[in-house]
């Protein structure tokens, strides 16, 4: 993808809305597109954590182990992002993230993004506060899907 049209996909991207125009640039530095097949595996549960994704187009599953069965936390596709740990690096990945469909994305290193917050505070300052809303929206998708499992009369009750 040419450069100008990377800085005007990532200003479309939801995750960067409001995002300055400086900050936009200093991720389009660091990105480079990436693509999955359907059903591919783009990292498991307690892998170390590599890269951060923005979702282009295409669905992935993130999942967890649990109750002795897979379950499926959230359904991720275009305009969502995936991979957020990577920026808290070294931290394993607290997923699974299993493609669904053909995958477009674009990846960014985890320990490149971390240096680019730690010498740049106004850059790591919006990027974490993206950051947070994905963690606390996982919580929250988590704990839904735990409920649903362990609820009376539910799939694990009896």
């Amino acid at each position: 993808m040419d450069p100008k049209r990377l800085v005007e996909v990532l200003k479309a991207h939801p995750f960067l809305e409001d995002f300055r125009p400086e900050h936009i640039e200093k991720l389009a530095g660091m990105a480079s597109q990436v693509s999955f097949e359907a059903d591919q595996t783009v990292f498991r549960e307690g892998d170390e954590s590599s890269f951060f994704y923005l979702l282009l187009d295409g669905k992935v599953a993130l999942e967890t182990r649990a109750a002795g069965r897979t379950l499926r936390i959230q359904t991720l596709q275009a305009g969502d992002e995936l991979g957020w740990s990577s920026v808290l690096h070294p931290v394993r990945k607290q997923f699974q993230a299993r493609t669904l469909e053909p995958v477009k994305a674009l990846a960014f290193d985890g320990a490149r993004m971390l240096e680019a917050c730690e010498s740049d505070c106004s850059f790591g300052y919006a990027l974490m506060r993206r950051m947070l809303g994905i963690v606390a929206e996982r919580l929250q998708a988590t704990r839904m899907q735990l409920l649903d499992v362990y609820r009376p009369g539910g799939p694990r009750a009896s």
